[in-house]
């Protein structure tokens, strides 16, 4: 009876062993051409150690842990193309936090190498904390950063752990997935943007929609799958012209199309407005050659001459990375053409190193630094200098990590312009920037004494924005000095936390004074400038930091001279004698409202009982009704603010303040009413307002608080403001007005304000 009944679970671990080991043989398949002699043992070593040590674990899925590890080896070595030593990292990235296997253990094992990668991913592993405040979500940015710039490999193991779990995430809470999915295209998706592996970041945005909005995820799968083959068509329609040319012509290439990334699809449907089936560009034309290096430029451009022979081009949209490479080393051609039937169609022309490094990025560019010389040798400094970028603006101590977080994403994802020194040196900014911007980016104390600039041989002022072919040339003065209004125009990461820098140098020499004069009234009172007085001091003035209180005292913002009437002195300390604050608050720490306790654990019912004893509020920015994916998230005085997963806030709150966030639902109430909106375009005819008021009025009988339509040349566009019970309610509305004659399109408020 024994051996029957355990016969299934014999069964079963046989099958994970064998799984385990097909894996392990697809990572020795994908790294066959890049292992040297005695690279095999060392990998095997690796395997089996990491294999022993995960052997007790799984994942939420319950499949063993050891597949995870395997996985992400696997993506390192096939999808982003580096070599054994990060497949041996990327193995045992998890072995010194998990276990009681240490660095100096890892090194005697297997070199100092792989003990500083490894050392770098435990640093910076606890990026997904979902009790981490805001500043330790900041700092452990920081941390990534500066593993980037110590190692790269570090940063792209740690980009290809992610894919892996974002990809097996199923299994995981709600919350867990809402934040994962938050931080992800909050963090990762923006340094994949960056480091140029494309493909990753486009999956881990597409992962994380399917997460944030399932239902928006699913509508764009289910169009790009229904139009397939009406696409496919099409493409070989618009490809087939220049397929004959270009062998006619003797260029050895590959010629495709494919679709757009679905995340990529779902940005343009919500900034232009428009449905799935009016976006235009679903898919793009790439065209790869496999041209030698010295022709790869002349080929590139030869390609285009023949592509703009059958179709014509978009002036506006040539993008040419091949004469000026982006920051991360991408380089291709790409124009926008139209094709039959009156379609616009994306083409991108590349040769297969440029392609390479567009899917690899990073990456790729060891495989082709050494004996790099001219374009090449350029994209390498490019890269260069944007690390060297990185370590300036982590070097200074004073840096908010808070701000710099927001300014990283910013310089991220904006459109590059180019711009001259007087000597003809090129400089790369992010679009927008100012002559201010680029003071700084040449140095920090040329910024710091700019007092104007000339672009183009032209005076122009500091504000000035600069477009890409500028030539600008910095004017200073030894009496300039930063001050607060530059903060307001400048675009770069850089130049601001450089002005804040010299500004906080500023206001910490006048703390000093507002500082000797607080020690002196508290003297007088009998207490000492303590840590804990100065606490209670900042909370009861609402003050956020130490230089801050300092400061206000200084310039006489915050009156000292009542300090008696307010607080009393018991023993040593300050205490209020109206206590507002909380002691058992940090310096700086917000107070939530009483009552109130985020614990992941827990789940808010709103508008149900629990509701009565929380002050609660609808976020404005998203402005949810019942039937939404919602999560509150706690406020200072405002008590709990209720946000959409799909609120354009949600991203950032969700990956920054989890420890404010609460799990929230809706309880079924019939009895409140909330406020909604739609936006309406159509045609514009005699008694389109009658029509659209009949539905909302009369036929569906909702209580309408505003209607307010403007038309220009034959188009009418409108905002309608109703009163809903939930979100079935406003989807019947917005099906309805869809009906009516003449309505061209009907979408949702994001907000009301709007």
């Amino acid at each position: 009876m024994q051996a029957a009944t355990q016969l299934p679970q014999d069964s079963k671990e046989e099958q994970e062993k064998r799984l385990i080991l097909r894996e392990y043989r697809a990572l020795l398949r994908a790294l066959k051409q890049k292992i040297k002699k005695g690279d095999r043992s060392t990998l095997r070593r690796a395997f089996e150690l990491a294999a022993d040590a995960h052997k007790e674990t799984r994942r939420k899925s319950g499949e063993p842990y050891i597949l995870h590890p395997l996985a992400v080896a696997q993506i390192v070595v096939a999808e982003i193309g580096l070599g054994v030593t990060s497949a041996v990292c990327a193995l045992l990235h998890d072995v010194v936090e998990d276990t009681e296997l240490t660095l100096e253990d890892i090194g005697e094992g297997f070199g100092e190498q792989c003990a500083r990668i490894i050392d770098g991913l435990t640093k910076i592993s606890n990026v997904v904390d979902l009790k981490a405040n805001t500043t330790i979500q900041a700092e452990n940015f920081r941390k990534i950063l500066l593993t980037l710039v110590d190692d790269p490999r570090v940063i792209l193991i740690k980009l290809a752990d992610r894919l892996h779990n974002m990809r097996t995430m199923d299994s995981m809470s709600r919350d867990k997935q809402l934040k994962i999915s938050s931080e992800t295209t909050y963090i990762y998706s923006p340094l994949a943007h960056r480091l140029g592996l494309y493909e990753i970041k486009s999956e881990l945005e597409d992962l994380a929609l399917k997460y944030t909005q399932p239902e928006v995820y699913m509508e764009i799968s289910r169009g790009l799958k229904e139009t397939k083959r009406e696409r496919t068509r099409y493409i070989n329609e618009f490809i087939k012209p220049l397929k004959e040319e270009l062998e006619q012509a003797g260029f050895d290439f590959e010629i495709h199309g494919r679709p757009k990334a679905i995340h990529s699809i779902w940005e343009k449907m919500r900034t232009k407005h428009v449905s799935f089936e009016e976006v235009y560009d679903i898919f793009a034309i790439r065209i790869i050659l496999n041209s030698p290096l010295e022709q790869e430029k002349s080929d590139c451009w030869k390609v285009y001459s023949i592509i703009t022979n059958f179709y014509r081009p978009s002036t506006e949209r040539l993008r040419d990375w091949i004469s000026v490479p982006k920051g991360n080393g991408y380089e291709a051609l790409h124009t926008t053409v139209m094709g039959p039937a009156g379609r616009w169609v994306e083409v991108q022309i590349r040769s297969r190193r440029m392609n390479e490094i567009a899917e690899k990025g990073l990456a790729a560019h060891w495989k082709y630094k050494e004996g790099a010389t001219g374009p090449q040798a350029a994209q390498e400094s490019k890269l260069d200098h944007f690390l060297r970028h990185i370590r300036e603006i982590l070097s200074n101590p004073e840096t908010d990590t808070l701000d710099f977080l927001s300014d990283f994403k910013l310089e991220v994802f904006t459109e590059e312009i180019y711009l001259y020194t007087p000597k003809g040196e090129l400089r790369v900014l992010p679009k927008g920037a100012t002559a201010l911007d680029f003071a700084f980016d040449v140095h920090s104390q040329l910024g710091a004494r700019c007092i104007g600039a000339k672009v183009n041989h032209k005076l122009v002022p500091l504000s000035h924005v600069l477009k890409s072919g500028d030539q600008v040339e910095v004017i200073t003065s030894a009496k300039q000095h930063p001050n607060e209004d530059w903060l307001s125009f400048v675009t770069t990461g850089k130049a601001k936390s450089r002005i804040k820098y010299y500004l906080k140098e500023e206001k910490r020499m006048i703390g000093e004074e507002g500082k000797a004069m607080l020690q002196r009234k508290l003297s007088h009172l009998g207490v000492e400038l303590s840590p804990s007085n100065i606490n209670e001091l900042c909370l009861f003035f609402k003050v956020q930091s130490m230089l801050d209180l300092y400061y206000g005292v200084a310039v006489g913002a915050i009156d000292i001279r009542e300090l008696k009437e307010h607080f009393e002195v018991i023993g040593d300390r300050l205490m209020p004698r109206s206590r507002e604050g909380r002691a058992d608050l940090k310096q700086g720490e917000e107070a939530p409202k009483p009552g109130l306790k985020p614990n992941k654990d827990t789940e808010l019912i709103i508008f149900g009982e629990s509701s009565d004893k929380i002050q609660y509020s609808i976020a404005k920015c998203c402005q949810p009704i019942p039937g939404d994916d919602v999560f509150g998230y706690v406020t200072t005085g405002e008590g709990l603010k209720i946000h959409r997963t799909d609120c354009p806030n949600a991203a950032q709150l969700l990956a920054n303040f989890a420890h404010r966030i609460v799990r929230t639902k809706w309880a079924v109430n019939k009895e409140l009413a909330f406020l909604s909106g739609l936006r309406i375009t159509g045609l514009d005819d005699v008694g389109v307002v009658q029509k659209i008021t009949s539905v909302i009025s009369g036929e569906l009988q909702m209580n309408m608080r505003s209607l307010s339509i403007d038309s220009k040349d034959g188009v009418f566009e409108g905002t309608i403001k109703v009163f809903v019970h939930d979100r079935n309610e406003l989807d019947v509305l917005n099906h309805k007005l869809n009906e009516l004659e003449g309505v061209m399109k009907v979408e949702r408020l994001e907000s009301i304000d709007e």
